[in-house]
């Protein structure tokens, strides 16, 4: 080897720990640097889809409470009748006529007028309209004295389990369809402005923390079922 080739080869290699001692001093720089405290706005703020995609967990978990009562009912094992009108009234209220209208106001109109998944929005303001008059049915079967009877209990767990049936695959549909398309199909700025449009609803009908005290609901009726655990889900 000739004595150039060597003085270079020596000034690349001094090169390179040059380089990477300068690289490690500025991540070591990075990591040191204190970072600033998110905003009390930037904490709380909630996307709208990111908005129904949690409402969706709620009806999620209602749907357990309808799934356990449905197999209580099966097995002629006693429930409090309470328990059932408490969660099907928290699907009027919070799914039906907030959820929904939120949806059917703000959400499907865009759609239908861009020509986008129209069959889609259809379906599902189809499958509002049968799950409110399921709703019905199962409300007016949970103030009936016959609701344990012999007559009144499978006419329930049909109601149930047609509830269940068309709700899980229509939120799973909006999850993975409808919402990831609907950012894009208005843009940030009208994105930005529904969601607190959304905010200001939520609040207006629910009061400041409406969503946390509706999630609380449920979990009292999952305690009274013994289904608030989660781990007994697991499977053995």
């Amino acid at each position: 080897m000739d004595r150039g080739h060597e003085r270079r080869r020596s000034f690349l290699v001094a090169a390179g720990f040059v380089g990477a001692g300068a690289m490690l001093s500025a991540c070591a720089s990075r990591a040191a640097a204190p970072r600033s405290a998110p905003r009390p706005e930037e904490v709380d703020e909630v996307s709208p889809v990111e908005d129904m995609m949690r409402e969706h967990g709620v009806l999620r978990r209602v749907l357990l409470v309808y799934e356990d009562i449905a197999g209580r009912a099966e097995r002629r094992e006693h429930f409090l009748p309470d328990v059932l009108a408490s969660a099907a009234g928290i699907i009027q209220r919070f799914i039906e006529d907030y959820h929904e209208k939120l949806e059917e106001d703000f959400v499907f109109p865009r759609f239908e007028r861009a020509n986008q998944l129209v069959e889609l929005v259809t379906v599902l303001r189809a499958q509002h309209r049968a799950g409110r008059t399921v709703t019905a049915r199962i409300q007016a079967l949970a103030r009936s004295p016959s609701l344990q009877s012999a007559e009144g209990g499978p006419e329930l767990v049909n109601a149930l389990r047609a509830f269940i049936r068309m709700y899980e695959p229509h939120s799973a549909r909006e999850d993975t369809v409808l919402f990831p398309a609907f950012r894009p199909l208005v843009g940030a700025a009208e994105y930005d402005a529904l969601g607190e449009a959304f905010e200001d609803k939520e609040h207006a009908l629910f009061g400041p923390k409406g969503f946390e005290r509706v999630v609380a609901e449920v979990a009292q009726l999952e305690q009274a079922l013994g289904i608030y655990d989660l781990a007994r889900f697991t499977p053995s």
